[in-house]
């Protein structure tokens, strides 16, 4: 599909090739912001859809990505790729509706362009940091000079991705940050988060420490669960009461300090401590060893 300025005759409809049936299996070839957008979509070779387990979040539901760019063809393709490889993706076409999404829909990774309409994409970052500080970034930019990368790092971006792309490399790219933040892909039959000596297996629902069982409420396991997903990051208490105990407990935070002390006491008793306080801040799991 082409747009801005050089549509593409329609076909007879006998001629027209069907849908392909995977949205997501596409490749775009070309994007130039100058004198418009040029989106070329080609399917890639049919074969079996994919088998890969999804990423989940620490509460077993998918991703979330929020793709924020004002071309559609743009975010349809990008969204469709993402919930191809297993991702909850959703469009935002510009500041006010990115600031919005980012909200309601409490996405996981953002995939933003520099140039909106409304906004520059550096504003528009720290708009969704302030709501979700931990959210991954991705930058979408046609500017490829090493002092607009680097603008786009120092405001606030985890990684960028310079027109023109492909979608593999905008996926791989994004799982990297997904992984780096905690959020990795399972491979079949791998169950078990690893920090240091402390091994949580989400399938058996069990948790050891340097091989010792340690017997954990559900509560404090969705707790610990949400430590190790997010390992030497600083978690604040707004995003545990968010992530474990939803809105319902509004900003009683000694709810979170309660808890992590009962987490001390099970998983760093006699040991050397992973959990630890940022004062000010919140909570962070770090190995022992680094």
């Amino acid at each position: 599909m082409t747009r801005k300025g050089s549509p593409t005759p329609a076909e007879p409809a006998a001629q027209s090739p069907a849908p392909h049936p995977c949205p997501g299996r596409v490749h775009l070839r070309r994007i130039s912001e100058s004198g418009g957008t040029d989106v070329t979509v080609t399917p890639r070779p049919a074969g079996p859809a994919s088998t890969a387990p999804p990423l989940v979040r620490p509460d077993g539901t998918r991703v979330r990505v929020l793709v924020v760019d004002d071309e559609p063809d743009l975010t349809e393709v990008l969204c469709g790729a993402l919930a191809y490889e297993g991702y909850d993706a959703r469009p935002a076409a510009d500041r006010a509706t990115a600031v919005r999404a980012t909200a309601e829909f409490r996405p996981d990774a953002v995939i933003l362009d520099v140039m909106l309409p409304d906004a520059d994409g550096f504003t528009v970052l720290r708009e969704i940091r302030a709501e979700l500080p931990l959210v991954c970034v991705l930058f979408l930019t046609a500017r490829d000079a090493v002092e607009d990368r680097v603008a786009g790092i120092r405001a606030g971006g985890d990684d960028y991705v310079t027109k023109p792309f492909s979608l593999d490399e905008v996926t791989a790219r994004l799982h990297g940050l997904l992984r780096r933040a905690g959020m990795a892909r399972r491979s079949a039959g791998e169950t078990a988060l690893t920090v240091g000596d402390l091994v949580l297996d989400e399938d058996a629902h069990e948790v050891t420490r340097a091989g010792d069982v340690i017997a954990l409420s559900p509560t404090e396991y969705a707790l610990l669960r949400l430590l190790m997903h997010h390992p030497r990051q600083v978690l604040s208490k707004t995003l545990i009461l968010e992530r474990i105990w939803s809105y319902d407990y509004g900003h009683r935070a000694h709810v979170v300090e309660l808890y992590i002390s009962y987490l001390r006491k099970k998983v760093d008793a006699g040991r050397p401590p992973m959990i630890h306080t940022v004062r000010g801040v919140g909570y962070v799991l770090k190995p022992t060893t680094s």
